[in-house]
Protein backbone atom coordinates (compact mmCIF):
# COMPACT_ATOMS: atom_id res chain seq x y z
CA UNK A 1 0.00 0.00 0.00
CA UNK A 2 2.81 2.20 0.93
CA UNK A 3 4.34 1.86 -2.56
CA UNK A 4 1.46 2.35 -4.51
CA UNK A 5 0.61 5.75 -2.57
CA UNK A 6 4.52 6.75 -2.85
CA UNK A 7 3.92 5.90 -6.82
CA UNK A 8 0.74 8.04 -6.84
CA UNK A 9 2.15 10.91 -4.91
CA UNK A 10 5.48 10.79 -7.40
CA UNK A 11 3.15 11.10 -10.24
CA UNK A 12 0.85 14.21 -8.47
CA UNK A 13 3.96 16.11 -8.26
CA UNK A 14 6.04 15.09 -11.62
CA UNK A 15 2.29 16.14 -13.62
CA UNK A 16 2.56 19.35 -11.43
CA UNK A 17 5.86 20.20 -12.65
CA UNK A 18 4.97 19.84 -16.35
CA UNK A 19 1.81 22.23 -15.50
CA UNK A 20 3.83 24.60 -13.49
CA UNK A 21 4.57 27.92 -15.16
CA UNK A 22 8.84 28.50 -16.19
CA UNK A 23 10.07 31.85 -14.78
CA UNK A 24 11.91 33.63 -17.60
CA UNK A 25 14.27 36.95 -17.51
CA UNK A 26 12.65 39.14 -20.25
CA UNK A 27 16.57 38.98 -22.26
CA UNK A 28 15.92 35.36 -22.69
CA UNK A 29 12.35 35.86 -24.71
CA UNK A 30 11.40 36.06 -28.39
CA UNK A 31 12.42 39.50 -29.64
CA UNK A 32 8.94 40.09 -30.43
CA UNK A 33 7.46 39.16 -27.16
CA UNK A 34 10.55 41.63 -25.18
CA UNK A 35 9.07 44.47 -27.77
CA UNK A 36 5.49 43.60 -26.45
CA UNK A 37 7.15 43.76 -22.88
CA UNK A 38 8.89 46.71 -23.27
CA UNK A 39 5.65 48.30 -24.27
CA UNK A 40 3.51 47.20 -21.85
CA UNK A 41 6.23 47.93 -18.74
CA UNK A 42 6.42 51.95 -19.80
CA UNK A 43 3.61 52.50 -17.32
CA UNK A 44 3.86 49.54 -15.13
CA UNK A 45 5.87 47.73 -12.59
CA UNK A 46 7.51 44.56 -14.01
CA UNK A 47 6.30 41.80 -11.55
CA UNK A 48 7.95 38.91 -13.68
CA UNK A 49 7.53 36.72 -16.87
CA UNK A 50 6.85 33.29 -17.53
CA UNK A 51 6.14 30.73 -20.12
CA UNK A 52 3.60 28.17 -20.23
CA UNK A 53 1.95 25.77 -22.62
CA UNK A 54 -1.67 26.45 -23.62
CA UNK A 55 -2.96 24.14 -26.78
CA UNK A 56 0.52 23.00 -27.30
CA UNK A 57 1.59 26.37 -28.04
CA UNK A 58 4.23 28.33 -26.03
CA UNK A 59 2.62 31.59 -24.19
CA UNK A 60 4.17 33.93 -22.40
CA UNK A 61 2.68 35.53 -18.85
CA UNK A 62 3.55 39.31 -18.50
CA UNK A 63 2.62 40.06 -14.78
CA UNK A 64 2.69 44.01 -13.94
CA UNK A 65 1.42 46.17 -11.64
CA UNK A 66 -0.18 49.91 -12.45
CA UNK A 67 -1.57 52.31 -9.95
CA UNK A 68 -0.74 49.30 -7.03
CA UNK A 69 -3.47 46.86 -8.74
CA UNK A 70 -2.23 43.91 -10.89
CA UNK A 71 -2.66 43.50 -14.51
CA UNK A 72 -1.82 40.54 -16.25
CA UNK A 73 -1.25 39.79 -20.09
CA UNK A 74 -0.78 36.56 -21.86
CA UNK A 75 1.04 37.09 -24.98
CA UNK A 76 2.55 34.93 -27.91
CA UNK A 77 5.70 33.83 -29.93
CA UNK A 78 4.76 36.35 -32.31
CA UNK A 79 4.38 39.23 -29.69
CA UNK A 80 0.66 40.00 -29.75
CA UNK A 81 -1.49 40.10 -26.88
CA UNK A 82 -3.94 37.04 -26.20
CA UNK A 83 -5.40 38.16 -23.09
CA UNK A 84 -5.73 40.87 -20.20
CA UNK A 85 -6.38 40.87 -16.85
CA UNK A 86 -6.87 43.92 -14.86
CA UNK A 87 -7.70 43.80 -10.81
CA UNK A 88 -10.96 46.28 -10.38
CA UNK A 89 -13.28 47.03 -7.63
CA UNK A 90 -16.20 44.98 -7.32
CA UNK A 91 -18.84 47.76 -7.71
CA UNK A 92 -16.90 48.81 -11.39
CA UNK A 93 -18.43 45.78 -12.79
CA UNK A 94 -21.63 45.57 -14.11
CA UNK A 95 -24.49 44.81 -11.90
CA UNK A 96 -25.45 41.89 -13.24
CA UNK A 97 -22.06 40.27 -12.89
CA UNK A 98 -21.81 42.08 -9.66
CA UNK A 99 -24.96 39.51 -8.72
CA UNK A 100 -23.79 36.37 -10.67
CA UNK A 101 -20.48 36.74 -7.98
CA UNK A 102 -22.17 37.97 -5.21
CA UNK A 103 -24.19 34.93 -5.67
CA UNK A 104 -22.17 32.42 -6.05
CA UNK A 105 -19.55 33.14 -3.94
CA UNK A 106 -22.75 33.30 -0.79
CA UNK A 107 -20.90 34.63 2.21
CA UNK A 108 -17.37 33.78 1.57
CA UNK A 109 -14.84 35.88 0.97
CA UNK A 110 -13.62 37.97 -2.23
CA UNK A 111 -10.23 38.26 -2.43
CA UNK A 112 -9.52 39.46 -5.82
CA UNK A 113 -11.98 40.77 -8.96
CA UNK A 114 -10.47 41.19 -12.48
CA UNK A 115 -11.69 42.09 -15.72
CA UNK A 116 -10.80 39.23 -18.45
CA UNK A 117 -10.17 40.97 -21.91
CA UNK A 118 -9.46 38.49 -25.21
CA UNK A 119 -9.80 40.13 -27.98
CA UNK A 120 -13.43 41.51 -28.06
CA UNK A 121 -14.75 39.36 -25.35
CA UNK A 122 -15.01 40.66 -21.96
CA UNK A 123 -15.69 38.79 -19.03
CA UNK A 124 -14.96 38.79 -15.42
CA UNK A 125 -13.94 36.96 -12.86
CA UNK A 126 -13.57 37.00 -9.00
CA UNK A 127 -11.05 35.01 -6.58
CA UNK A 128 -12.66 34.04 -2.90
CA UNK A 129 -11.67 32.23 0.10
CA UNK A 130 -14.43 29.75 1.80
CA UNK A 131 -14.76 29.97 5.70
CA UNK A 132 -12.47 26.88 5.56
CA UNK A 133 -10.05 27.93 3.84
CA UNK A 134 -10.38 26.34 0.35
CA UNK A 135 -9.46 28.99 -2.42
CA UNK A 136 -11.76 29.10 -5.70
CA UNK A 137 -12.64 31.15 -8.71
CA UNK A 138 -15.67 32.53 -10.15
CA UNK A 139 -16.13 33.61 -13.78
CA UNK A 140 -18.90 35.21 -15.29
CA UNK A 141 -20.11 37.45 -18.27
CA UNK A 142 -21.16 40.87 -18.01
CA UNK A 143 -24.95 39.79 -18.06
CA UNK A 144 -24.05 37.13 -15.17
CA UNK A 145 -24.24 34.57 -17.15
CA UNK A 146 -21.63 31.49 -16.17
CA UNK A 147 -17.95 32.00 -18.40
CA UNK A 148 -15.90 29.10 -19.52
Amino acid sequence: MKILQSLIFGAVLFTTALVADTKVKVEDLPAAVQKTVKEQTQNAKLVGVSTEKEGGKTVYELETTVNGKSRDLMIDSAGAILSVEVEVALDSIPAAAQTAIQKKVGGETITKVETVTKGSEVSYEAAYTSKSGKKAEVGVNADGTPHK
